[in-house]
Order: C-alpha cells, then structure tokens, then sequence
C-alpha cells in the first residue's frame, strides 16, 4: 500500500509553558508490515496531561522525550492491510501509536474494540485509560466507605468526572473542584456531585468550608499547587489521597510544591501516588464494571474532540491550561 504517515514530534524542549513552536509535523512513507503485524490508520488520539512531563529533560517513570521523538499517546486505529490472521482488516483496535496517522501493529499490543458496544472513542476515556485511573485510584487505593466525604480536584475533567460519578455509586458525599460556573454547573447538573466549587473565585476556601462541613475523608488530586493546600486544611484525621497528577506545576517557571505538609502529619494521612499504567492488570476489572455502569445510565461522560492531526498541539495547549470540557481527544481521522 502506498501513501504517506503524518507524525507530530517534539521539536525541542519546552521552555515552561509548552508553546505550538514546540512540535513540528513530518511526512514519511508509509510503514510496510512484516509477518505477523498489521499496519493500522489512527482514527482517534487521546491528549493526556502526562505527556507534559515527558517533554522535560529530568528523571521520571518513563523515559523522556528527546527532540525529533514522536510525542506518545493512546489511539484508537483501524486494520487498513494485515499479516496478522487474528487482526483482519477493518478491526478496530486500542494501542499506542502517539501523534501520528498510521501506524504497525501485532497482536500483543492491542486491544481489539467491540464496535457495536458504542463509539470507538469511549475506548480512550471511560472505557479506557481514563476509566481504569478512576477506578484503581479510587476503589484500590482510597477504598471510600459510604457517607463518606470525598473530594475531586479537575472534576469536570476525564478522570475526576468518572471519580466522583463512581463514588456517589458507593454512597458517599461527593465534592468537586472546577475551574468557572459552567464546569461546575456540568459536574452537579449531568454528574451528580452533591457539590462543586469554582478554584477561581475570591472566596474559594469559604465556600470549600461550607461544603465539606464533616472535613474531608478521601481526596482524588490531580491539580497540586494552592488548591491541593487549600482541601489540605479541610482533611480529616486517617484521611486518604489518591495522587494521581499536578497539573498546576506541569508548565510552572517555578514550582509551587507542597505547603501544607504539616497538615498530613497531623491528621496521619495516607497519601497513595500511582501511575495506572503499571497495573495494566487491573484494567480488564475496571474496564468491566465500568461498562456495566455505562449501560445502566449510572455514569456519563464527555469528550472534547479536535479535528485533523495538525491540531492536536493547540489542544493539547488547551488542555493544560483548562480550556478543554471533558476527554480532549483528536479525530485524526477527520
């Protein structure tokens, strides 16, 4: 098959805040494949705040990205030539293909989708990474009980919107943290949340107060900065929170850090970090009940969809700056 391969790469680290002149677009040929694998078309690419990190040069869980490196994702793909029996072409398949329009594949690195389940989409948020991280930090490590109070940080977003969704499921008091009215409207309106709590407005820890009268039990944080400092005075003794990202810090000149630290010692508070995708073994267990809950109307969900490859960087820029309302994906095959 003839053609070419669209990628987006890193064209060079990013001085603090990520910038379009940070990503460059390349054409190649397309990839052929050997015996065994597929070559694959992307029809959707999942935009996650990780990928900011990555494009630093320090230490961290994985490798970081070199100028002229693909930048990474998960995508949703399509079977278009295939020496691969088991993926025929026109399956429809989950893998990690980055910022590109094509791809090859084997088998032992895919998820075949069930297209009549739903849009394919799905398969990058709540039936996927997204899903699994909601579910693992929660139910795995946080373990809420019922009546419980559990806050979420970035609630309107693809993790917290599921958090707090599945931990109404469980019977707790679910309050959340956006950033302006509609955000907030959208996670106590379609979500159900008892409660949510612009970051932004000028009496942000009064109204925190008066929504979390009992404190808070359990805190799903994926925003750090002034706003984890903030629920950090509301926490209760045994508390637990599930660190699943820090956003506020990702594109800071100067790292905020970690002020209220005193107060983990004081109320002992477990703090559980993670990274979901070291329990890839776990997915199969979320993913499943999570659609199960999906198909009854328990939980909802929301995707924000980019159009065309070339404009996954001004969303991804997006994204990071709270400008996106819900799962930022990229129809890559628009």
């Amino acid at each position: 098959m003839t053609g070419r391969n669209t990628k987006v790469t890193m064209r060079r680290h990013p001085a603090a805040m990520v910038s379009e002149d940070d990503f460059a677009v390349e054409e190649t040929d397309l990839p052929r494949p050997g015996d065994g694998q597929a070559l694959v078309k992307v029809l959707y690419l999942s935009l996650d705040p990780y990928m900011r990190p990555m494009m630093d040069p320090v230490r961290s869980y994985v490798p970081h990205l070199n100028p002229g490196d693909v930048m990474p994702g998960a995508t949703i793909a399509e079977v278009i030539e295939s020496n691969e029996p088991e993926l025929p072409q026109g399956t429809v398949v989950a893998c990690s293909l980055g910022w590109q329009t094509h791809g090859v594949v084997t088998k032992d690195v895919v998820r075949v989708i069930d297209q009549n389940a739903g849009p394919v989409s799905a398969a990058l948020s709540v039936l996927g990474m997204t899903g699994a991280t909601a579910h693992y930090g929660l139910l795995e490590l946080a373990k809420p009980t019922p009546d419980e109070t559990v806050v979420v940080t970035a609630a309107s977003g693809a993790v917290g919107g599921v958090v707090g969704q599945i931990a109404k499921i469980k019977g707790c008091r679910v309050v959340g943290i956006a950033g302006g009215a509609e955000k907030c409207r959208y996670v106590v309106d379609e979500l159900g949340f008892d409660a949510c709590i612009d970051y932004k407005s000028p009496d942000f820890e009064k109204q925190l107060a008066a929504a979390t009268p009992d404190y808070v039990d359990v805190l799903f944080e994926n925003v750090g900065g002034p706003v984890l400092d903030a629920v950090l005075g509301r926490i209760n003794d045994h508390a637990r929170i599930s660190l699943c990202g820090n956003i506020s810090d990702y594109n800071a000149d100067e790292p905020y850090g970690l002020r209220g630290l005193r107060h983990l010692l004081m109320h002992r508070v477990t703090v559980h970090s993670f990274v979901i995708a070291e329990h890839r073994d776990y997915w199969p267990t979320a993913i499943a009940e999570l659609s199960g809950w999906l198909a009854e109307g328990k939980i909802k969900y929301q995707e924000d969809i980019a159009e065309g490859l070339d404009s996954a960087p001004k969303a991804f820029i997006a994204m990071l700056t709270g400008g996106n309302f819900g799962k930022q994906l990229v129809n890559v095959g628009a």
